[in-house]
């Protein structure tokens, strides 16, 4: 191990690597030295309902490796059980140990119905949503856990979309999408506690305002080159980010020696960069949740000065 490659010899599990977020933190992991199991059901021979075949896990397992990690590419579906059984069984015969599991499995944007009430929304879509969002989860955590807490020192984190303090006293709405994401902070304090005699820490990490490929390319109809013409359709959309900034982030909990001052904690990309120092690819460090509240949600007009 060396400052340059902190996670070197440690082994990691990113479930739902193929795209935005949980591609980036596969990538940042293994830039610090760990070799990345990356797990998704879009594969170069495969499209999975998301509809997106211009990113697959292989390339993200090839990202991580240019990086100087090793990725590894393992199609899984994470609401079948004997698929994550397969896959953690997989990573103790070659590997013998997991050390860090991410539980970032999502996929469900094109089933919500935005503006929609509970009784209006689809309800076999909702229903979708929570399987995506919350049981792909607690089934990957069923059969990753025990591999984990073998050593001491293990690293669950649950992925979601926005900080506790934020959600709790907003309605993330429509209704499935809020239920969705509200329930992976719910995971990571009670993992917490169930990890904790085992030496092993879970928190919950989110990104601000994600550049994921499907915001780009769908909804603002930009590149990330030029991120910012995205600003004349939403002039909020300044403080977004892009995936790299998440991924540093979790990259910096994973080789934190003292992680365990999170456990159970709820924690963002921008929260994380002024305790240990990362930045976003362009140099800065917007901390979109704090402007959310402070700017968007309090109805001023679009200035991040001081927020990144």
């Amino acid at each position: 191990m060396s400052e340059a490659r902190p996670l070197a010899g440690r082994i990691a599990l990113v479930a739902g690597a193929t795209r935005g977020s949980g591609r980036a933190m596969a990538v940042e992991l293994g830039r610090a030295g760990a070799t990345v199991y990356a797990t998704g059901r879009t594969t170069r021979d495969r499209v999975s309902e998301v509809g997106r075949s211009t990113e697959t896990i292989e390339g993200t397992a090839e990202l991580v490796t240019e990086a100087g990690g090793r990725g590894i590419a393992a199609p899984t579906d994470h609401l079948d059980q004997e698929q994550v059984r397969a896959l953690v069984a997989r990573i103790e015969a070659e590997q013998g140990r997991l050390d860090i599991l991410v539980n970032n499995a999502w996929g469900g944007d094109h089933l919500v119905e935005w503006g929609r009430r509970l009784w209006e929304h689809d309800l076999d879509k909702g229903l979708r949503i929570l399987r995506l969002g919350i049981e792909s989860h607690l089934v990957t955590s069923r059969y990753a856990l025990p591999l984990l807490i073998r050593e001491p020192g293990g690293l669950v984190v649950e992925v979601t979309d926005g900080t506790e303090e934020f959600n709790g006293r907003n309605y993330r709405e429509p209704f499935y999408y809020d239920l969705a994401k509200a329930a992976p902070l719910r995971m990571a304090r009670n993992l917490a506690r169930e990890l904790a005699d085992h030496g092993a820490t879970a928190v919950c990490l989110t990104p601000g305002w994600l550049r994921s490929e499907a915001m780009l390319d769908t909804y603002f109809e930009v590149t990330e080159e030029r991120w910012r013409d995205g600003c004349e359709k939403d002039p909020h959309f300044a403080i977004s980010e892009s995936p790299v900034f998440v991924g540093r982030a979790l990259a910096a909990l994973a080789a934190d020696p003292d992680v365990a001052r999170w456990n159970g904690r709820s924690l963002s990309s921008g929260g994380l960069a002024q305790v240990y120092g990362f930045t976003d690819a362009d140099g800065s460090a917007p901390d979109a949740w704090r402007y959310i509240a402070e700017v968007q949600e309090a109805g001023k007009p679009a200035d991040v000065t001081g927020y990144r």
